[in-house]
């Protein structure tokens, strides 16, 4: 019988902190997992050093559905990001093994393509409205079929903590310390329908359109906001309110019509099971890497689907190539797909992580590479030394923490 011989941590900062497991067989064949959690890092390393890698030795890695539940249920504290994130890796790693093992992409051993491509929409982000627009433009001109479009508020600060710069490079996490910014959500609500109309003016109704308000409005601020863009005919409205009060989307949906999508924080399917079954949503943000990895996402999206809610799995810079080949395959296999975050990745992440995915007319693909199709290199990946990094954190004018 085949067993795990070696499972490794592996971390290294191309631009951003990524966490990677190796994991090692009797026969040869290694695969990777991204264990990535953004400014948390750390946290899922050391989980996995001493706590999951001792006791993957001599398991067969092709039970992956076994080794899943081994993990999730044999550790008693179930959930949360940093088990999840833990056990993601390890799933990602045993199914890039099984792909190479059969010689196969992994989304073959999912049932193969339900589609040529995935659809996949890119970030426009400006300090104003021309700076907006021009992204907006490049997008397009590269062949994008879907943007989402962001605006620093006039007044307020930056877009969702981007440092200058940096629009369109992975959304690093801030310095050694919280970046703290401020928030005014009155200006706000003002301001996002003014740079949406320009949008759609400039460029027309033939892409989709698609806006993150980052978990920051109540329920009634985020129907107001979703009434107010309806004109513009959004592809979703991501995260209006922050997460936990599953309800509050019931009374959004009663006052607009605008898609909702939701989910890039949830951690299994007991934190989306609510939204789903009720159909408060309209799409599913759960990342592979958050969630569980592979085994956990279908169960989700099988869910999902039951209630025609489609996926939209986050896909940032927080997480890595490894998370987004992986994303992708799942992506591609499923019915109830409905579209890919895509964030492009800083230059010396390509030193690191090589890669076999395609991007073409809006569309990316994979690829057919045995595996998810991402290999890591260990010596590159030492040339980046690790760098400690947090998100922001928000405030509003009288000091007290908001939502960022």
């Amino acid at each position: 019988m085949t067993t795990i011989t070696e499972a490794k941590v592996l971390i290294t900062c191309p631009g951003r902190n990524y966490v990677t497991l190796k994991i090692a067989t009797s026969d040869g064949v290694t695969g990777i997992g991204d264990a990535t959690l953004n400014g948390r890092e750390l946290s899922v390393a050391s989980y996995l050093r001493d706590h999951v890698c001792p006791l993957l030795i001599g398991k067969d890695p092709s039970c992956i559905e076994r080794i899943w539940q081994y993990l999730y249920k044999g550790a008693y504290w179930r959930r949360g990001p940093v088990t999840m994130t833990a056990i993601a890796a390890v799933d990602v790693a045993l199914w890039d093994i099984k792909g190479k093992r059969a010689g196969l992409p992994v989304y073959q051993l999912l049932g193969g393509a339900s589609r040529d491509g995935v659809t996949v929409y890119g970030h426009a982000s400006g300090e104003d409205i021309p700076g907006l627009l021009d992204e907006v433009g490049r997008l397009l001109d590269r062949g994008f079929r879907a943007v989402r479009a962001q605006a620093a508020v006039p007044g307020v600060g930056t877009v969702h903590g981007v440092p200058e710069g940096q629009r369109n490079a992975g959304e690093p996490a801030a310095v050694e310390r919280p970046l703290v910014e401020g928030w005014d959500t009155g200006r706000y609500l003002n301001w996002v329908p003014r740079y949406m109309a320009m949008v759609r003016q400039e460029f027309g109704h033939g892409f989709h359109l698609l806006h993150d308000v980052h978990h920051r409005l109540t329920p009634i601020e985020a129907a107001h906001l979703g009434k107010s863009l309806e004109l513009f005919r959004m592809f979703w409205i991501e995260d209006p309110t922050p997460a936990e009060d599953q309800e509050a989307f019931r009374l959004i949906r009663q006052h607009t019509t605008a898609p909702l999508a939701v989910g890039e924080v949830f951690n299994s399917i007991w934190d989306c099971q609510y939204l789903i079954t009720e159909r408060l949503i309209d799409y599913i943000r759960t990342s592979v890497s958050h969630a569980g990895g592979i085994s956990h996402l279908r169960k989700i999206l099988s869910l999902a689907e039951l209630y025609g809610v489609r996926s939209g799995a986050h896909g940032a810079g927080d997480v890595s190539p490894v998370s987004f080949a992986a994303a992708l395959h799942v992506d591609l296999s499923v019915q109830n797909f409905g579209m890919q975050e895509y964030m492009e990745y800083l230059p010396p992440c390509q030193e690191v992580f090589k890669t076999t995915w395609s991007f073409e007319d809006g569309l990316m693909h994979p690829g057919d590479a045995p595996g998810i199709g991402v290999e890591y290199d260990e010596e590159a990946a030492a040339r980046f030394a690790y760098d400690p990094k947090y998100l922001p954190v928000n405030t509003l004018a009288d000091g007290s923490v908001h939502d960022w």
